[in-house]
């Protein structure tokens, strides 16, 4: 099991609703219904949510990554109490 397998699980439900407020999934399915766009679809088993997922928590490690990089160079980044706490400062 990967460590991103619990957020994938946890986010999937969350991104799917998401995209069907914002009417992304009834676009989506236009799209694969139309025959002129068969050819830009490539695979027929893509799947919408796995791939807005992936890229989703691809961007929250990405930000991540970021943040830490700021904090280790910058020890005054290290402000809360659980920064402190994670990088073994004595509050």
């Amino acid at each position: 099991m990967e460590s991103s397998d619990p957020l994938t699980i946890a986010f999937t439900p969350i991104v799917h609703n998401a995209m069907e407020n914002v009417g992304v999934i009834e676009q989506y399915q236009k799209v694969i219904q139309n025959s002129a766009a068969a050819p830009f679809l490539g695979s027929h088993n893509f799947n919408l949510d796995k791939y807005v997922v992936e890229k989703s928590l691809d961007g929250l490690f990405y930000m991540l990554g970021e943040e830490e990089k700021k904090i280790r160079k910058n020890p005054a980044a290290q402000t809360t109490s659980l920064l402190k706490e994670v990088f073994g400062k004595k509050l």
